[in-house]
């Protein structure tokens, strides 16, 4: 099943839906995407139908309770910036208003001159720490923050700095994200090309990592890295600019497009 929430043509009315190829279908229940994902409801659903290319997509889960994410966890990434190797998992945050639409915009803080993709497999977290399903994200981040600052918050956590979507795919229907290939275009032209299964930590790994730590609640959202390709990589480096549109797609579970505005 692939949970979306979306806006109906013509309306700011906000609802949860089923993606079936290119039409969604709304759910009637009145349940939201966060508590259809808590409760393990796979009901499918009955309601008003449209097109999908006629809705607006927003984020799947409207402000994640958490947004986690794992830095240098694809070998050729880690390679590409000189960086070694971690023994654990990196984990850093996000912020509540970093989540925005798969659709973007990506708003350039003042603060930065040097934004960079990051195409990245999402994890949906369920009851009990369990992996609800998957989505697409895009890590934005300001490099030139990154390299200055010894915490990520500000290069990782600005605001719009974390557009996903563009719906869950369900763990039912997904029983293994491992082997699909991620790719990032930029305006077209192909930036990065990896495969899920270069993750050096694995799914399962990063939540079982986290949760010992801290709760995972329903709806908290996993960004589990990135593979070689970023802009940073590049000699000279190449990073965003205003107006640039960006792609991100992983197998079976979609893409998001966003404009950096």
């Amino acid at each position: 099943m692939k949970l979306a929430t979306f806006n109906p043509p013509g309306t700011s009315e906000t609802l949860a839906g089923e993606v079936r190829g290119d039409r969604i279908v709304t759910f009637t229940t009145g349940k939201t995407v966060l508590e259809l994902l808590a409760d393990g409801d796979r009901t499918p659903a009955t309601g008003t139908e449209h097109a999908l290319a006629d809705v607006t997509l927003l984020e799947p889960i409207l402000r994640p309770p958490a947004i986690f994410c794992i830095g240098r966890n694809y070998a050729a990434h880690i390679a590409e910036l000189g960086n070694e190797r971690p023994e654990k998992p990196i984990v850093f945050l996000k912020l509540p208003l970093s989540s925005a639409p798969p659709s973007g915009p990506v708003v350039t803080p003042s603060a930065s001159h040097a934004l960079d993709y990051e195409a990245e497999l999402v994890l949906v977290i369920g009851a009990d720490h369990e992996i609800a399903g998957y989505a697409v994200a895009d890590d934005v981040s300001a490099r030139d923050l990154q390299r200055s600052e010894k915490q990520w918050t500000r290069a990782k956590g600005f605001d719009t700095s974390c557009p996903w979507g563009p719906w869950i795919t369900t763990a039912d229907e997904l029983t293994d994200p491992i082997g699909l290939r991620i790719t990032t275009h930029v305006n077209g032209e192909l930036r990065q090309d990896g495969n899920t299964r270069d993750l050096i930590f694995n799914p399962r790994e990063l939540v079982d990592f986290i949760g010992e730590a801290c709760t995972l609640e329903p709806g908290a959202i996993v960004l589990t890295g990135t593979p070689s390709g970023v802009g940073e990589a590049f000699d000279p480096p190449r990073y965003l600019q205003p107006g640039d549109t960006v792609r991100c797609e992983i197998e079976q579970l979609g893409a998001i497009e966003h404009r950096i505005a």
